[in-house]
């Protein structure tokens, strides 16, 4: 299973859980970040932090975290496009991966991202952990009926879960414990067969 985590831009804080990257890195948890380009072009440091990292990858999220169906075809290529040549241009990285804000998309959305070289990825699995009033109990408790293998999780790093280290630290522990091994989206895909069960563009949201 995986463990994904977006980088939404943020108005107010660091935008960045240090103590869960901190964790993830200690504990040698496998994870993917999805980045939005406006949270890269203020996260020089942090980008390069994650780049180092060799069990972790990096995906986009879209430039500014806009609602793609909204956007003619025109505005949905700059909105997709900016962040990954961003990547390239200034860290010499090639972001394969494209999770679209808020998980909305149209035909347009998949057409152009296909067009680009990229892989359509959204989740199985909710964690719900920008909500404040989720307990890291309830979160649990939500995510151990949801999480099987090929499971795609979503959470975010960019400080808005308030619960989202101790989650993610007691969760990853618990899977383990069943047989479940944390991986990066990329190498969940190689394992995972073509089944409806395991289709990574199939969201719960």
């Amino acid at each position: 299973m995986a463990l994904t985590f977006d980088m939404c831009p943020v108005r107010e804080g660091a935008g960045y859980d240090a103590p869960l990257i901190d964790m993830l890195t200690e504990r040698r948890i496998p994870a993917t970040f999805f980045l939005s380009g406006r949270w890269i072009t203020k996260h020089e440091a942090e980008v390069k932090t994650l780049l180092t990292v060799p069990f972790f990858e990096v995906g986009t999220h879209g430039q500014v975290h806009a609602h793609l169906p909204t956007l003619d075809a025109y505005h949905q290529r700059a909105e997709i496009s900016r962040p990954v040549l961003t990547l390239q241009k200034r860290y010499g990285y090639r972001g394969l991966l494209f999770r679209p804000p808020y998980g909305e998309y149209d035909d347009t959305t998949v057409e152009i991202a296909q067009a680009l070289g990229l892989q359509f990825i959204l989740w199985s699995a909710v964690s719900g952990d920008p909500d404040p009033r989720l307990s890291p109990e309830r979160m649990l408790g939500d995510l151990r009926t949801k999480v099987r293998g090929g499971s795609i999780v979503v959470f975010h790093a960019n400080g808005k879960g308030l619960h989202t280290r101790a989650v993610v630290e007691d969760l990853s522990q618990e899977l383990l414990k069943k047989g479940l091994q944390p991986v990066t989206v990329t190498e969940l895909l190689g394992r995972c067969n073509t089944s409806a069960d395991h289709d990574p563009t199939a969201s719960n949201r």
